[in-house]
C-alpha cells in the first residue's frame, strides 16, 4: 500500500512550545483525522507539511516526495481548505477560477464547472455574499479541481450548520472513493471523525498520544465508572483523567490494564471526543 503522507520525528519550536518527534502516516485513498485540544500542535503541524512552517528536524514526505526538497512538484498533488477563506472579496464565483488556474498545471475548468453546479454556486455572486457554507464549497471546488491526490483541512466544520457539515463529509466521501485520493482532517468536531474517518492521529502537548486506526482507536481504552471503596490504589495508576467524588469516581483505562477490575465496575466504549476530555485531564 503507498503513502499519500508520511511524517517522520518532526519537530518544531515556537517560544515555550514545542512538536516533539511527531510520527505518523496515512495511506493513500484514505481519511484521517487528526485532533487534539486547543495548542496542542495541529496547526502547527498542517503548516509545516504545507512548508508554511520550517521544521527543525524529521522529514516529511508526499507521494513519496519530500515537501521542501520537491515543493513545487508535491504542491501540484496537495490542495488546502482552512476555516477562513483567502479569495478577495470582491470576486465574483465565476472569477475565482482566473485567478486561480494558472498556478496548476493540471487544472481542469469542466471539473471547476461541475463543482459549481454540484455545489449550486452562482457564478454572479461574490466572495462576500456567499453564506460560510458557500464560501467552504466554493474552497473545495477549487481544491479538487487542479487533479490534488491529497486535501488538508484545518477546521473546515467550524460554524458550519448540521446540513451543511453533513454535505462536507459526503463530499469528502465521494472524493476518496477512487482509493487513489487521501483527506487529512483537522477538526474540534469528533463526531465528524466518527462517521468518516479511516484513521485517527492525537497530539497531546506537541506530542502523538496516538495513531493508528479508528477503531482501534475506541478499542484501546475503556471508560471505568464506580464507587469509591472500588478505586485502589493500584487502580488509581492506571486511569487517565480521574475524577472522583465521596461517592464514586470515572475516568479512562488502557484495556490492556483492565484486567482484574472491580466486579461492580461499569466499564463502557469511549467517544473519541471523551478520549480526549480524560487524556486533557491527564
Amino acid at each position: 500500500m503507498s503513502n499519500a503522507l508520511e511524517v517522520s520525528n518532526l519537530s518544531k519550536s515556537y517560544g515555550d512550545f514545542r512538536l516533539d518527534s511527531v510520527s505518523f502516516t496515512l495511506p493513500s485513498g484514505y481519511i484521517m483525522g487528526f485532533v487534539g485540544q486547543n495548542g496542542a500542535g495541529k496547526t502547527t503541524t498542517i503548516r509545516c507539511i504545507l512548508n508554511m512552517a520550517t521544521r527543525e528536524s524529521g522529514t516529511i514526505r508526499i507521494f513519496d516526495m519530500d515537501n521542501q526538497i520537491d515543493e513545487l512538484a508535491v504542491k501540484q498533488k496537495v490542495a488546502a481548505v482552512f476555516d477562513e477563506i483567502f479569495f478577495v472579496d470582491v470576486w465574483r464565483v465565476r472569477e475565482v477560477e482566473k485567478a486561480i488556474r494558472g498556478f496548476y498545471r493540471r487544472w481542469d475548468s469542466r471539473l471547476y464547472a461541475k463543482y459549481l453546479r454540484m455545489f449550486e454556486l452562482p457564478g454572479d455572486r461574490q466572495v462576500r455574499e456567499l453564506s460560510r457554507g458557500m464560501k467552504m464549497k466554493l474552497m473545495l471546488a477549487v481544491a479538487m479541481s487542479h487533479g490534488a491526490k491529497l486535501l488538508i483541512l484545518d477546521e473546515p466544520t467550524s460554524g458550519l450548520d448540521p446540513v451543511a457539515r453533513d454535505e462536507l463529509l459526503d463530499i469528502l466521501q465521494k472524493y476518496i472513493s477512487d482509493g487513489e485520493k487521501s483527506v487529512f482532517f483537522s477538526t474540534h468536531i469528533t463526531s465528524d471523525l466518527e462517521r468518516i474517518a479511516d484513521f485517527i492521529t492525537l497530539i497531546d502537548h506537541g506530542k502523538i498520544f496516538y495513531t493508528g486506526t479508528k477503531d482501534g482507536l475506541l478499542e484501546h481504552f475503556y471508560i471505568v465508572k464506580g464507587s469509591r471503596d472500588d478505586l485502589t490504589d493500584e487502580l488509581k495508576r492506571h486511569i487517565i483523567g480521574l475524577a472522583a467524588t465521596s461517592s464514586g469516581f470515572n475516568g479512562m483505562i488502557k484495556v490492556a490494564d483492565a484486567k482484574g477490575l472491580p466486579f461492580n465496575t461499569v466499564i463502557e466504549t469511549p467517544t473519541i471526543d471523551e478520549i480526549l476530555v480524560h487524556i486533557s485531564k491527564a
